[in-house]
């Protein structure tokens, strides 16, 4: 039986008295107790059919032509098209919510934040199965506990501030779930979350819809967590079906040419040396980049960035109306140290808050250290990073630049592309205007962008193309190292080819230096030639990229790789292994890798090789390697 049949569905837009098409004729089905995954680029119509399922398309769209029919096995078997409800009646509210559950994309935007969790979990419930409230607070308490809350009673009290990423996400799969509904739409439902956390909500909504029995329409351009869940595929691009079909059929026998070229541009562990992702688009033609000189080694010349014992901690003060408030210590980065050799990209990567943004931020000067030393030496002076003040710092940040995880908040919405790109060199008096304007036309040229959308605003672009102009504007001052704080999370598997390659071609043409923060280790596997893993503050294991994949010896370090999900039906994620408890939770590692109850403090020990991991100094190494 279909809980849910799509038939020649079209959608279309009206905007400034234009309509366009944005849905055209699609057809798919959703099996009971199936996972459907829709599958796409940004653009390529996924969203829009899940709002039309749910009767939230925004006033300017309109179903235009077929059906969606909705066969609820609560009330026998009973067809209902919701594409012919009125969009505000009772009959469409009773299904959202109800009997049809969704999980958006970003739950921050999602959550209301002065609200608890439990005020929004049992408004859902109150609307479709009124009960008293200590009855809905029994209910709600229990959804949260099967979601993986350890204390429902005192979650149920949170805001969504209180919460990490993933802990949102559960939340809103309890107000998705409440009210037991026949079918679950989960759009993205783990684009930014680490690899460790996806696994835990992924493995959480297959046990809930086994428990439930529901249906699932996943809505992801991750081929990875697709070959994990989906029982059926159906690839979408600009509105039309490319191919559908079962999971078997699409990832081992691939028709379509675009679905071909989906999985070639999803980077993987299995990579030869130099081979290079296959773009949809490339951002602009490029001649071959010659082969990048290997980093210079560190006896040969000093390294571009030096970082040695730095720490940071934070102090929260909880107040009271009455009496004395409580204060916490939160050590942030605890003991770090690292080189970054010229004209190399060294990887760092972790789960959320292990430190990795605030170790970033200390580089850049943004944040100040409690203690440590940062030097950055360019061949021709040393310099102490914290110990810059004033008119020298500001000397000194062209030498140093970022590109950010969200381009659409580091780009200011009332700047054109060609003020935001700039405004580097108006602040550093770089040039008189006319040589500015010639510098930002030739950025544009080097990121792929036609100038003519200088005189545009960052709204009217597309995410890559606005990562692209971030990266334009981290280039404007030619500096030398540049710091990437997960540029590529919340971008597609094209766009994303498309962003990875073109760093690898600006490295290669200009030797740039690159930090390459990441929480997905096939980006980083693709990207860095060594990588430094970090969790609880602390650098755990660093290696050279090759020795890290393939002999790891953290336990923290082998908990990310088990939690990476494969596009490849062979190699099956075992869920119940991918970190239980959290990755960075000590209690699961071996005695060897954790201070005993003495303090005996733990030590970076020497495999050979570049290879460094975080152990007591008294452990066997050969035993670890």
């Amino acid at each position: 039986m279909n809980i849910l049949e799509i038939n020649d569905l079209r959608i279309g837009f009206t905007i400034h008295g234009f309509a366009r098409d944005v849905v055209k004729g699609v057809d798919f089905r959703i099996p009971a107790g199936k996972t459907v995954a829709l599958v796409g680029e940004s653009g390529s119509g996924k969203s829009v059919i899940s709002q039309a399922i749910m009767g939230l398309l925004p006033r300017a769209g309109a179903v235009t032509g077929g059906s969606i029919l909705f066969r609820d096995p609560q009330t026998a078997d009973a067809v209902t098209d919701i594409a012919t409800l009125p969009a505000e009646g009772k009959e469409i509210r009773d299904l959202r919510g109800g009997r049809i559950g969704m999980i958006f994309q970003e739950p921050m935007s999602s959550l209301s934040p002065v609200h608890t969790i439990g005020n929004q979990i049992e408004e859902a419930l109150q609307l479709h199965r009124p009960m008293p409230k200590p009855q809905a607070r029994e209910l709600i308490e229990a959804m949260l506990k099967r979601v993986g809350f350890k204390d429902p009673t005192r979650a149920y009290d949170f805001y969504a501030f209180e919460l990490s990423g993933g802990l949102r996400q559960r939340a809103m799969l309890a107000m998705a779930l409440i009210c037991q509904p026949a079918l679950l739409i989960a759009d993205e439902p783990t684009t930014a979350l680490d690899v460790t956390i996806q696994a835990q909500v992924l493995d959480l909504m297959r046990d809930l819809q086994a428990e439930m029995g529901m249906a699932i329409l996943l809505i992801t351009h991750d081929l990875g967590v697709v070959a994990n869940m989906a029982d059926e595929v159906v690839v979408i691009y600009h509105g039309e079906i490319m191919e559908s079909g079962p999971a078997e059929d699409i990832f081992r026998r691939p028709q379509h040419p675009y679905l071909k070229a989906l999985l070639k541009a999803s980077p993987h562990f299995d990579m030869q040396e130099g081979e290079r992702l296959v773009a949809l688009r490339e951002a602009r033609p490029r001649a071959p980049a010659a082969p990048r000189p290997p980093p210079q080694r560190r006896d040969q010349r000093a390294p571009l960035l030096a970082v040695r014992n730095v720490h940071k901690t934070y102090t929260t003060h909880s107040s009271r109306f009455f009496g004395k408030g409580t204060t916490s210590t939160v050590t942030a980065v605890n003991d770090v140290s690292f080189d970054i050799e010229r004209g190399e990209c060294l990887g760092l990567v972790g789960e959320s808050g292990c430190g990795k943004t605030t170790l970033s931020k200390l580089i850049m000067r943004a944040l100040t250290p409690d203690s440590g030393e940062i030097r950055f030496d360019d061949g021709k002076d040393c310099v102490d990073l914290l110990s810059l003040q004033g008119e020298a710092l500001r000397r000194f940040r062209p030498k140093l630049q970022m590109i950010f995880q969200d381009p659409v908040s580091s780009l200011s919405p009332r700047m054109t592309v060609m003020n935001l790109l700039r405004e580097p060199l108006v602040i550093h008096e770089r040039g008189d205007g006319t040589e500015q304007k010639a510098r930002v036309k030739a950025l544009m040229d080097d990121v792929g962008l036609d100038q003519r959308f200088l005189s545009r605003y960052p709204h009217s672009f597309s995410g890559g193309q606005r990562q692209r102009i971030g990266i334009a504007r981290a280039l404007a001052l030619d500096p030398e190292l540049i710091i990437c704080d997960e540029p590529v999370s919340a971008l597609d598997v094209s766009v994303q080819a498309q962003i990875l390659n073109l760093l690898k071609d600006l490295q290669a043409e200009r030797g740039l230096t690159f930090l390459f923060i990441s929480h997905n280790l096939a980006v980083v596997n693709y990207m860095a030639d060594r990588i430094a893993v970090m969790a609880n503050g602390r650098i755990v294991e660093l290696a050279p990229r090759h020795t890290l994949f393939t002999a790891p010896v953290h336990p923290y370090t082998k908990a990310l790789l088990k939690s990476v999900p494969f596009a490849d039906l062979d190699r099956k994620l075992d869920f119940k292994l991918a970190a239980p408890g959290g990755a960075s939770d000590t209690r699961h590692w071996p005695a060897s890798f954790k201070p005993d109850a003495q303090g005996e403090p733990l030590a970076h020990l020497d495999l050979g090789a570049g290879h460094l991991v975080l152990a007591k100094p008294g452990a066997d190494v050969r035993e670890l390697a």
